[in-house]
């Protein structure tokens, strides 16, 4: 169907291009473009099949992902990248460079580079190549699936209709009447962001912007697996003004100051008696489906610091945080949420935004500077 995403994978086993591949053909809304069995193969397929969207592994003969990804980037394609990697286990250095070379987001493969196990990240992948590949359709002026043609499938799980269902729904419905304030907003004392799919790029993009003189300090939750934040905090680093560091237990939360959460580890903040506030670590069950949840962090944050915080939900599958951007809001404190036309997947703020927890909606190119906005306005 010619409004269907389409996908160049790219991978050097014929397995796991097959196994790929049927995951795209049972998805509605997607189509396979092509298949390659190395980067240099792939550059000669994308000017005749014009993909929206790439899936990469990394470990290839003649030309490895890496590699591609540098002459993609000499050759100005801009069509996304998610990578899908064995190497993305062990190799966080090198899956960050992917990504500072141009690669949207990674996921990895979940038993080695041939993995017929690869069905168990299926709802993480489909959601990632409708997000990034629909955007990257809209921004080249091209249709896509419309609602009424979405028909789902028998073989889906029900992660997979729900994905399908907030990706192919209609316009968002009115929000519900926003929670009743306990306490007037006051001067912003910490910033809590709560992000996951499209994360990375749009994280990029707000640290870039920040003022460098923002003396507020910022907790994150970007959903992550473990091994790989204190590269991706090391990589927000060296872009941002401030300091960007992952948290680890007892950290002290400062000025000028950013903590990305760990992979597999609950951010909270904790403030007893005159001692200055920290961060803590905890291995709780999972929360909204995910540890780190940026439900916990949002929790804490409205319990510590009541109207002194400033909450910020962003691009992400799913649900987690929109309830606990509600308690921030309850509390007293200011509430954002990025908005649909700039999400790659507009899921957790969209949720939010419809349960009433978000003040004001904001594009990612003026995220950073309504942020730095509304922390340094005083009240």
């Amino acid at each position: 169907m010619a409004d269907e995403i389409s996908v160049l994978i790219v991978d050097d086993s014929a397995l796991m291009r097959n196994l790929i591949g049927h995951m795209i053909e049972d998805t509605p809304g997607l189509t396979i473009a092509e298949k390659a069995m190395n980067g240099k193969f792939a550059l000669d397929k994308i000017p005749r099949v014009n993909p929206d969207i790439i899936v990469l592994d990394l470990e290839m003969p003649e030309m490895n992902g890496i590699e591609f990804l540098k002459e993609r980037k000499n050759r100005g394609i801009t069509v996304p990248v998610i990578i899908l990697s064995s190497i993305a286990r062990r190799g966080a250095e090198i899956t960050m460079e992917a990504l500072s070379l141009g690669a949207s987001d990674f996921i990895q493969k979940p038993s080695g580079s041939v993995s017929e196990d690869i069905h168990l990240v299926k709802d993480t992948l489909i959601g990632m190549l409708l997000g990034y590949g629909g955007s990257y359709r809209k921004a080249q002026g091209k249709k896509l699936l419309s609602p009424s043609e979405y028909k789902p499938k028998a073989t889906q799980t029900t992660q997979s209709s729900d994905i399908l269902a907030n990706y192919f729904s209609p316009a968002t419905v009115e929000p519900a009447r926003p929670p009743t304030q306990l306490r007037k907003p006051s001067n912003t004392e910490i910033i809590a962001i709560g992000i996951s799919t499209g994360g990375p790029d749009a994280l990029r993009v707000v640290f870039s912007q920040l003022d460098s003189d923002l003396k507020v300090p910022i907790v994150v939750v970007q959903h992550m697996p473990p091994g790989f934040t204190n590269e991706f905090a090391k990589s927000l680093d060296r872009i941002c003004p401030l300091d960007v560091k992952e948290a680890e237990d007892g950290d002290s939360i400062e000025p000028g100051r950013i903590l990305i959460a760990q992979g597999n580890k609950h951010l909270e903040v904790e403030k007893k008696g005159i001692n200055p506030p920290v961060a803590r670590l905890a291995d709780t069950p999972l929360v909204s489906g995910h540890r780190p949840s940026a439900d916990v962090l949002f929790a804490s944050v409205a319990m510590t610091y009541q109207n002194h915080a400033l909450g910020v939900i962003m691009t992400g599958m799913g649900r987690d945080g929109a309830q606990h951007l509600g308690t921030i809001y309850k509390e007293g404190g200011m509430t954002l949420g990025q908005d649909e036309a700039s999400a790659v997947v507009y899921g957790m703020p969209r949720v939010a935004h419809e349960m009433g927890h978000v003040m004001e909606q904001v594009s990612l190119q003026k995220m950073a500077r309504r942020i730095c906005d509304v922390a340094k306005t005083p009240r």
